[in-house]
C-alpha cells in the first residue's frame, strides 16, 4: 500500500508497535540471568514511552529516500537505528530520575526505575542499555562506512558535547540565571542533539545525498529545541496525570527553563518559530516528507 494513503492517526500507532516489537527483540529476556538487570532493563525501556525519536527515524527515512513507501529490508534496517535511539534515550531517563541527579519518583507514569528496583540496579540497567544501542547500530545491513557514520552520530549526541554535556551544564545551573543563549545552548545539548540524531539517522541509513542531509540537519536542529521548549511549557501547564511525571520540578528545583527565563507567552511563541523553520527547511524535500511536517505539528501541540 502507498503510505500517503495511510492516515497520520494509523502510521504513527503502527510505528510504535513496529519499535515496541524491534526493542523486545533487542532486549535480554527477563528471566535471563541476571534477571533482577535485565527486568530493569525492560522495565525502563518497554511500554508507554510515546516513541517520537524513533518515529522521527521512519518519517526521516522515508524523506530521505524519496520514496512514499519503503522495501521492507529498508524497513528493517530503520528500525535497528529507531531501537538504537531509543535505548540511548531510556538509558538517559534513568540516569536522569536518580537521587544524584532530578531525584524523581515518577516517569511514563509509573514508579521510576530506582524506585520500582534500587538504585544500583538503575545505575546499571542505563549502563547496560547504553552499549545495547550501539550493537544495535552494528548488526544494521549496510555499507559499513554508513555504519560508522552512524556509530559517530550517535556517540557524539549522547557523549560530553552532546546529551549528556547538556545534563551537566543543566546541573550546574541550579540557582543560576542563564541567559537565553545559554538556555539555548543547554538544550541543544541535554534535549535536541538526540532528536536531531534520529533525523540523522533516517538520512545515514538511507544514504541520502547531502543536499537531503542538509535539510534534515535542518529540520532536526530546530525541532530538537523545540521540543525543550513545549517541555518546558508542560512543566508549568499540565497535570501530573497527562505529564506521567512530577509537573512543577524544575521550578521546584529552581532550575532554569524556557519559561522561567522568556516567559510563557513569549516560550510560545518561541516555540512557533523553530516549528516553522523546522517546516521551511524540509520544503524541498516534497511529499515524502509529510511524515516529518506531522510529527512536527504533534511535537508542537502535544499535551503531555
Amino acid at each position: 500500500m502507498n503510505a500517503m494513503v495511510v492516515s497520520f492517526q494509523d502510521w504513527l500507532p503502527a510505528c510504535i508497535e513496529k519499535i515496541e516489537g524491534s526493542l523486545d527483540k533487542a532486549l535480554p529476556p527477563a528471566d535471563e540471568t541476571p534477571t533482577k538487570l535485565h527486568q530493569a532493563m525492560r522495565y525502563a525501556a518497554l511500554g508507554s514511552g510515546k516513541r517520537l525519536r524513533a518515529a522521527l527515524v521512519y518519517a526521516a527515512g522515508q524523506a530521505s529516500a524519496q520514496q512514499s513507501a519503503l522495501p521492507s529490508a529498508l524497513e528493517h534496517t530503520l528500525s535497528r537505528a529507531a531501537v538504537a535511539v531509543e535505548l540511548i534515550h531510556a538509558y538517559s531517563l534513568i540516569h536522569d530520575d536518580l537521587p544524584c541527579m532530578d531525584d524523581d519518583v515518577l516517569r511514563r507514569g509509573k514508579p521510576t526505575v530506582h524506585i520500582q528496583f534500587d538504585e544500583a540496579t538503575a545505575m546499571l540497567a542505563g549502563d547496560a542499555l547504553q552499549p545495547l544501542a550501539f550493537a544495535q547500530l552494528a548488526q544494521m545491513s549496510v555499507a559499513p562506512a554508513l555504519v560508522v557514520q552512524a556509530v559517530n552520530v550517535l556517540a557524539q549526541a549522547a557523549g560530553s558535547q552532546g546529551m549528556v554535556g547538556g545534563q551537566a551544564i543543566d546541573l550546574a545551573s541550579v540557582n543560576t540565571r542563564l541567559d537565553p543563549e545559554q538556555l539555548q545552548f543547554m538544550h541543544r545539548l541535554k534535549t535536541g542533539a538526540l532528536i536531531e540524531a534520529s533525523v540523522q539517522l533516517g538520512a545515514i541509513v538511507t544514504a541520502a545525498n547531502s543536499d537531503i542531509r542538509m535539510a534534515l540537519e535542518n529540520y532536526g536542529s530546530a525541532m530538537g529545541l523545540a521540543f525543550q521548549v513545549v517541555d518546558d511549557i508542560l512543566d508549568v501547564t499540565a497535570d501530573q496525570q497527562a505529564l506521567g511525571k512530577t509537573p512543577g520540578k524544575d521550578a521546584a528545583d529552581n532550575k532554569p527553563t524556557y519559561v522561567s527565563v522568556m516567559g510563557l507567552a513569549q516560550s510560545r511563541d518561541f516555540a512557533q518559530q523553530l516549528h516553522e523553520a523546522a517546516l521551511d527547511a524540509i520544503k524541498p524535500l516534497g511529499e515524502p516528507a509529510c511524515r516529518l511536517r506531522e510529527l512536527a505539528d504533534l511535537i508542537i501541540h502535544r499535551k503531555s
